[in-house]
């Protein structure tokens, strides 16, 4: 098969990548009726670890205590990134929850300016710019010059920080070490977490729930498809597909997050949310294809 055929298929991949992540708002918000936040990131991780770690069981041969320690401090970061989420979609609606979520796309290279000492492009400062005016049409409400954003918005933007220290941090592990195994014990830790904290923040978990179909189903595509199998179609999708084109296949997912939202939880959005929502989509793509571009072009 050609590399340009290749490149089709991945492509797609990437797109399909873009939707699952899209609906997951969809699934977790839904979700929330019947179980916890911290129920709901301990059942997905635990369910994507152990399937994982059986898809990819040969894998454990190369381990060490550098990648095992590695991934439990990226796990803990990936942890209190999805928590931070999952609750603040408790309090706001699933379309807000996933476009700005994605202001970690703008803050990767603003919080990695000191740690890797380079300094962001002016593109990178124009996209905060556009990002900040888009999350303040889409999450700011009130009257006259008083503004207010709901604690749900505000959630979900600190989850944003530890999405792009996550990055950031993962960004040196993955040049030296395994990245499967990595991502196996960030699964694993974020799982383990989960059930740790979960009785305190979320009080016991209803056992009953195991006999509830759509919950049983719900933390199924979470686990499964939204964390296990993007996984993979992402990092294989990057390696046939143009990083510019992956990445902006990729931002997809905040535009599939608040279409499905309308259309399965008949959340609506109103002029001023749609024109924020479409400027934070803008300033991703433009912090994310530009750089691409330039690398692609070396």
């Amino acid at each position: 098969m050609e590399k340009s055929e290749l490149s089709i298929i991945f492509g797609a991949g990437l797109v399909l990548t873009a939707a699952i992540w899209g609906f997951a708002f969809v699934v977790v918000k839904d979700s929330l009726d019947f179980v916890g936040p911290t129920w709901m990131v301990a059942i997905r991780f635990t369910i994507a670890a152990v399937c994982f770690g059986l898809f990819f069981i040969k894998r454990f041969q190369h381990l060490n205590k550098d990648i095992f320690f590695h991934g439990c401090f990226l796990g803990v970061l990936l942890f209190l990134g999805y928590l931070t989420q999952t609750i603040g979609c408790n309090f706001t609606t699933a379309g807000k929850n996933a476009f700005l979520t994605t202001f970690y796309v703008i803050l990767v290279p603003l919080i990695g300016w000191p740690v890797f000492k380079k300094k962001p492009g002016w593109y990178v400062w124009v996209a905060a710019a556009v990002a900040l005016t888009g999350i303040g049409l889409l999450a700011l409400d009130g009257d006259g010059a008083w503004y207010i954003m709901n604690r749900g918005d505000v959630l979900t933007l600190i989850c944003g920080i530890f999405f792009a220290l996550h990055i950031i941090a993962g960004s040196f592990f993955v040049k030296k070490e395994d990245v499967i195994l990595l991502t196996f014990f960030q699964f694993a830790a974020s799982g383990v977490l989960g059930f740790l904290t979960a009785p305190f923040l979320d009080g016991n978990f209803d056992v009953s729930l195991i006999k509830n179909s759509t919950v049983v189903v719900s933390m199924l595509y979470l686990g499964i498809f939204s964390s296990m199998v993007c996984f993979v179609l992402q990092n294989v999708g990057l390696k046939y597909v143009p990083s510019a084109l992956a990445s902006l296949f990729l931002s997809l997912e905040s535009v599939f997050g608040v279409l499905c939202s309308c259309i399965f939880l008949g959340e609506r959005l109103t002029l001023k949310m749609f024109v924020g929502c479409a400027l934070i989509f803008c300033a991703i793509v433009l912090a994310e294809v530009i750089p691409n571009l330039k690398q692609d072009k070396k």
